[in-house]
């Protein structure tokens, strides 16, 4: 509410994605400022071109339009509506009141939509070119992490449970090719948005043929001459008065599942924060709990995580608007469109931003990870010490036998007892281990363990990675601050 009526912004709801989280860029682009001035741009563009095909349109009126697109009364705007029940004739009254000249010319042949569904497309092809770059800068924020720790041997989890080693590298480069794959999902889904157009009530164009006295050529002169001034290669050739809502669940769906990523790269994060391996940033003053000084919460994580489900969840509005879409329209898709794609991109816009701050302050602990190793490592390294037994001459199935009973007193000390893994001790200490017990360190060195994870690294990041980050270059050093 304004503050001229008589209502402080604390005392109304707003939506915390507008208030806490999302750039002002994106919540921008989905204001009603933004909104009703593009409608006033449509009315223009569409008054230009009509002009230039020979409708009597004056360069005054034109010139009148080009004057007072940003002049815009909304409380005029808010009363008409209020009057007559239909938000695109509210406007269409209030452009002509500050451009009577104009008044009689403006949405000449066209319908709600023409304004409505154009403007919708318009802002969504723009909110994808804000989030494009910041999708981009993770990759590169999160690609510049795993290229410093390409070779740190770390404990890998198959199940939440002790698996065979990675690197933390190799382990963000998962990460990093679920956003590559969002990436390219992302900018599919935004070149091939098309215009709605210039299409009339139902779609046929015939208010416009009407205006043409029957000239199919100019009206679709005049189709394509719009398409153009908004800044789009193509338009629908064939819709209904909308244009078809299977765009809104293409869009979503990508966004949707950006979220999905999103929301596993932190869960990482999280389980990894518990385990002090991996620490996402955490500012001097923080506080983690109001009770436990101690705390060290990874709230940034969590907080993509309760974001992530949201967006993913939102992809369920536009499948459903579409499926009841009747016949040429029906208008219980405009509420719930209000809502559901303007959620979307402020709800992702928050996500890749806080996404964003988290890989630039990424803390690896070493020696934690290390000793996590040392725990687990002397299990894995049984197969190999087998392996050394029979090259030293010792029988495999006898190694084996006496691996295995070791193995269960060292797992016995570990679980009942609360000790270190003592594996290794219990080999060194037993005779029939002596001809490899030289060769102890070689085969527990945890970088024998981690395969080509290095090597994969280097080449994911070189052939996949930098070749998709190139169009981004010049918007790469950007940062992000958070406010909240």
């Amino acid at each position: 509410m304004a503050a001229g009526d008589g209502h402080c912004l604390l005392d109304t709801y707003r939506s915390p994605l507008a208030s806490r989280y999302a750039s002002p860029e994106m919540c921008f682009l989905f204001s009603d400022r933004n909104k009703f001035r593009t409608w006033r741009q449509l009315w223009l563009w569409l008054a230009e071109a009509e002009q230039a095909l020979g409708l009597p349109i004056t360069d005054e009126q034109i010139q009148e339009m080009k004057s007072n697109l940003d002049n815009i009364d909304f409380k005029m705007a808010a009363e008409e509506e209020k009057k007559l029940r239909h938000d695109v004739m509210a406007h269409v009254h209030t452009f002509g009141h500050c451009c009577p000249k104009a008044a009689g010319i403006i949405h000449l042949g066209a319908t709600s939509c023409y304004v409505g569904d154009n403007t919708d497309l318009i802002i969504l092809r723009n909110a994808f070119d804000l989030l494009l770059p910041k999708l981009a800068r993770v990759i590169s924020r999160l690609a510049d992490f795993a290229k410093e720790h390409a070779n740190l041997p770390t404990l890998g989890f198959t199940h939440y449970q002790p698996a065979q080693l990675t690197t933390v590298g190799k382990r963000s480069c998962l990460w990093i090719q679920d956003l590559c794959i969002d990436l390219q999902n992302l900018t599919r889904v935004r070149d091939d948005l098309r215009f709605r157009g210039v299409k009339g009530t139902t779609g046929t164009q015939a208010s416009f043929l009407q205006l043409f006295e029957g000239d199919h050529n100019k009206v679709e002169q005049l189709d394509k001459m719009v398409t153009e001034k908004a800044g789009f290669k193509r338009a629908f050739i064939v819709t209904g008065q909308t244009y078809t809502r299977k765009v809104d669940i293409e869009v979503l769906s990508v966004l949707a599942s950006l979220g999905a990523s999103v929301h596993k790269i932190c869960t990482d994060i999280r389980l990894l924060a518990n385990l002090k391996e991996l620490e996402e940033p955490f500012e001097k003053q923080q506080i983690g709990s109001s009770a436990m000084p101690y705390k060290r919460n990874p709230m940034r994580s969590e907080r993509c995580c309760s974001l992530a489900r949201h967006l993913m969840g939102l992809v369920m509005d536009p499948l459903q608007t579409a499926s009841v879409q009747w016949f040429e329209r029906t208008l219980d898709d405009s509420a719930n469109r209000r809502i559901c794609l303007a959620e979307a991109f402020l709800t992702a816009d928050t996500i890749l931003n806080t996404l964003q701050n988290i890989s630039e302050g990424l803390v690896v602990y070493p020696k934690v990870i290390e000793r996590r190793i040392r725990q687990e490592l002397p299990f894995m390294a049984t197969e190999n010490i087998i392996m050394a037994m029979v090259k030293a001459g010792g029988s495999r199935q006898d190694c084996h036998e006496k691996i295995r009973v070791l193995s269960q007193q060292a797992a016995a000390v570990v679980k009942q007892e609360g000790g270190d893994n003592d594996l290794i001790e219990r080999i060194q200490a037993d005779a029939y281990f002596s001809p490899i017990h030289s060769q102890l360190a070689r085969l527990l060195d945890p970088s024998s363990f981690t395969g080509r994870a290095l090597q994969q690294v280097q080449r994911f990041l070189e052939e996949e990675v930098s070749p998709l980050l190139k169009p981004y270059a010049g918007v790469m050093e950007v940062k992000v601050e958070l406010s909240l």
